[in-house]
């Protein structure tokens, strides 16, 4: 750890403290994650072990890069490469407007970055603003892979307490234990929405009940006959049969008719009807450049 001066404290991360630091052999700026061991643990925070073996495997340019890990006797350094601020930081400077030439760029990172980790059977699971970074020359990179998990076949089960809330799929929400890549697209789409508003959240519900009804509102009530098998799932519970009474249109009023396509693609109550990362580049939306 002599190599790098410590600049100035950035952040807290799921399970350590954020610094921005600088490499003094190379003047590179680089962003430390300090995980302190207690005593009285259980070693290395299995977070932290996950991000470690996920990160080491992942090298693409909208995936935040792991550069080093330095392990002494009670501290952990994970040494990152440095970025300017995170998707949330970046809805504060905006002042309630955002060019769309911005989101679908910004967009098209996201998803590159997600059809990566995908292609390499990685599930992030708590893809949210905060998540997201973004550097001095406005490249966005997933970051935070401390709940992400490699997935393979046979499917298993994992947890539901995944996904921040405002972001979380029905599926999800109604307790699946069994998912896949469509459990991250969900939560893209709540970001695109997201980031075409300049930072006003599309579900920013209480709690699981009220995060339920604000999807519903808006695409619809799922029934056995929309999505076959849903009230088997772990925490059904009947909910109001909502018809749509907004629009996507009311929803996110500046995104063009294509992006308006894709969002709803992406936003399906069942996960199944899902697109996923890769079919999502190839939506109009990014090919057609003169009118998306």
């Amino acid at each position: 750890m002599q190599k790098y001066d410590k600049l100035e404290k950035v952040g807290e991360g799921t399970y350590g403290t954020v610094f921005k630091a600088r490499n003094k052999d190379t003047s590179e700026v680089v962003a430390l994650k300090l995980v302190r061991l207690d005593d009285d643990d259980e070693g290395v925070p299995s977070s932290a072990l996950r991000e470690i073996c996920i990160l080491r495997e992942l090298k693409h340019p909208n995936v935040v890069r792991l550069y080093d890990v330095v392990h002494s006797e009670n501290k952990l350094t994970l040494v990152f490469e440095y970025c300017d601020q995170d998707l949330k930081k970046f809805f504060d400077s905006l002042n309630g407007h955002i060019d769309q030439q911005t989101v679908r760029k910004l967009m098209q990172q996201l998803l590159r970055g997600l059809a990566f980790c995908h292609a390499h059977h990685v599930l992030h699971r708590d893809l949210k603003p905060q998540n997201l970074l973004i550097n001095a020359n406005g490249s966005l990179k997933l970051a935070d892979f401390g709940l992400a998990r490699a997935f393979g076949i046979p499917v298993r089960c994992y947890s539901s307490e995944v996904v921040t809330l405002w972001y979380r799929p029905p599926d999800v929400l109604y307790g699946a234990k069994l998912y896949n890549i469509s459990i991250d697209m969900w939560s893209a789409g709540c970001i695109f929405a997201e980031i075409s508003n300049a930072g006003r959240p599309l579900f920013p519900g209480a709690d699981i009940d009220d995060q339920l009804k604000r999807i519903f509102k808006l695409l619809g009530t799922p029934t056995e006959e929309t999505w076959p098998g849903i009230t088997q799932l772990p925490e059904y519970k009947p909910l109001p049969l909502y018809h749509p009474s907004m629009t996507f249109g009311q929803v996110v009023p500046n995104l063009p008719a294509k992006g308006k396509d894709l969002l709803q693609k992406l936003l399906v109550s069942n996960p199944i009807g899902r697109i996923d990362a890769e079919a999502s580049l190839r939506h109009p939306y990014f090919t057609d450049s003169a009118t998306y």
